[in-house]
């Protein structure tokens, strides 16, 4: 690469003046040898009339050197070897300037400020990438599924074997993709679905947000083509597209989940997963393929010990946040943290940062947890719930930590309006839920979760968010179950939350705990508008031991 630049007076001030001096200082110093030293292909142009105009010490031995040079026949030489060796220490000067600038440019206080504030934007999307990471990228991972741009069909519900993703689904088969937008846009086709089936395919961009859904509510259960665009496509739409989806991140995930009914109806599942298909749009067009995307060198990810403390967060973030263009919304945010080496293409070298500056961000992660422990308080009292923290990015409000503790509690969790996750971390006075215990949760007759299409209640080790292993392989209870439940005599139903059998006449209605920290998440699909905004309410979780 190139640059054309002018050194002139105005450079005469101390860095410049004595950057000038050293260099012509080493070129005496080299002597011939300098000739046989390859040089970077760079270009400074002097006016050597404004040289002899500079005023500093530096500058007087530079002209000093440079007018006995010159009356030498190798003087072009002599220049040469000055412009060659000023631009390489220019540069090198440039960097280190901006190197220093970022623990100079703020105060500890500042870098603590926007360190928390950093972090709680980076935790979400650093996690995602940790499991995106280890799906689809890393083929010596366990929880490797396909590569970008392949559906791979899981045909099984999840279980305590399954450690990738926080508070996974056991109601319904998944299916997974991740797609590559940068040079065209792809076409997921899905076929007709029989109209009892619920079945959603969840659209996730690069920082969590669920920007839209193909599935029995949104786009309803005949199947079509659906066009799946990346931010920078302005393309028409084709004949035979359904409806088209624009990512504002290059890279995305697609989460189908398709409802199985009971054990022997996995082959009907399996069959419809089969017609789920992705192709490139101009695969589906029938025409030529562009030119394919560079590689994309991927960085080994964060473990999630790691992102809960580690400042390497930070340099993740700016690696996954090249392919995902500056929303406008979030410039300034961006200009805070460019401050601290955070952003788009930015090098995030903790070594530059002074032992005060190193402190203040260390300090800053740990605010941020301190934040998310007071919104975890009011999540388990009830004032906040899945429908505020999961959802698009107009439905957050850019409001990052609602999305970190969305990632933190149940990342990749559906919106309200297509699933809402009622939770129980405390018990009915307040204390923390624990296997060690016995606990009883009561549905009068006729208060059953309203859905338009199923519910379930599903049991999580703490702190991991995990199923867990027990004697009767049964991670949840749910609606297509209700004919093998017990009814009470008032025909309510009653379900038993303990480590031990209730015993063999209540063992329907038993879920089982591990002794230990534990959570259990109701999953309204397709909820009724009832179910968040009218009357119906969440039965208390009582201890009874």
């Amino acid at each position: 690469m190139y640059h054309q630049g002018l050194v002139e007076g105005g450079l005469s001030d101390y860095p410049y003046g004595m950057l000038l001096a050293v260099c012509y200082w080493f070129i005496n110093i080299g002597g011939a040898s300098w000739k046989r030293i390859p040089m970077p292909s760079v270009r400074i142009t002097f006016d050597l009339e404004k040289m002899y105009t500079w005023k500093s010490p530096w500058a007087e031995m530079l002209k000093s050197n440079l007018g006995a040079d010159m009356r030498k026949e190798n003087k072009m030489q002599t220049i040469s070897l000055i412009r060659t060796v000023t631009c390489t220490m220019v540069l090198f000067s440039v960097i280190a300037y901006q190197n220093a600038h970022a623990q100079t440019a703020v105060t500890p206080d500042q870098a603590r400020t926007i360190a928390k504030e950093a972090y709680i934007y980076a935790n979400p999307v650093v996690d995602s990438y940790r499991i995106i990471y280890g799906s689809f990228v890393d083929k010596s991972d366990p929880e490797y599924k396909a590569p970008f741009n392949r559906i791979e069909n899981i045909s099984r519900v999840y279980t305590h074997e399954d450690r990738a993703v926080q508070t996974p689904n056991s109601d319904t088969p998944y299916s997974w993709l991740a797609l590559d937008l940068r040079i065209e846009p792809f076409v997921l086709s899905v076929p007709s679905i029989e109209k009892e089936r619920y079945f959603s395919i969840q659209l996730i961009d690069l920082y969590t947000h669920n920007f839209a859904y193909i599935g029995s509510r949104t786009t309803g259960n005949q199947g079509g083509h659906f066009l799946m665009a990346g931010p920078g496509w302005d393309g028409d739409v084709p004949d035979g597209i359904t409806k088209v989806f624009q990512c504002e991140t290059e890279l995305m995930l697609a989460v189908y989940r398709t409802q199985l009914f009971e054990p022997g109806d996995i082959e009907k599942v399996k069959a419809i997963q089969a017609g789920y298909t992705v192709q490139p749009l101009s695969a589906f067009l029938g025409k030529p393929a562009p030119r394919a995307a560079p590689a994309i060198d991927f960085i080994k990810p964060l473990t999630r010990e790691e992102i809960t403390k580690s400042p390497k967060i930070f340099q993740q973030l700016n690696f996954v946040l090249q392919f995902c263009p500056t929303h406008p919304s979030e410039e300034k945010l961006m200009a805070r943290f460019a401050t601290l080496d955070i952003g788009a293409g930015k090098d995030f070298n903790w070594n530059v940062f002074s032992p005060e500056i190193q402190a203040a961000i260390g300090q800053g992660i740990k605010d941020a947890w301190a934040d998310f422990a007071q919104l975890k308080k009011r999540a388990d009292a009830g004032e906040i719930g899945s429908g505020d923290t999961f959802g698009t990015r107009e439905h957050l409000q850019n409001n990052y930590l609602y999305r970190m503790a969305a990632a933190v509690l149940g990342i990749w969790g559906n919106s309200a309006e297509e699933a809402i996750y009622p939770s129980y971390y405390v018990d009915a006075e307040g204390q923390k839920l624990d296997g060690a215990h016995r606990y009883t949760l009561v549905f009068v007759q006729g208060q059953l979760p309203p859905v338009n299409s199923f519910w379930s209640l599903t049991m999580y080790e703490l702190p991991e968010s995990l199923l867990t292993e027990n004697p009767i392989n049964r991670y949840l209870l749910n609606s297509p179950m209700l004919d093998d439940f017990e009814h009470d005599a008032d025909g309510g139903i009653t379900f038993y939350l303990q480590h031990e059998s209730p015993g063999k006449d209540k063992e329907s209605n038993w879920l089982p705990t591990p002794k230990g920290p534990v959570s259990a998440i109701m999953r309204l699909y397709w909820r009724k508008a009832e179910a968040l905004d009218g009357p119906w309410k969440l039965p208390p979780l009582t201890r009874v031991d």
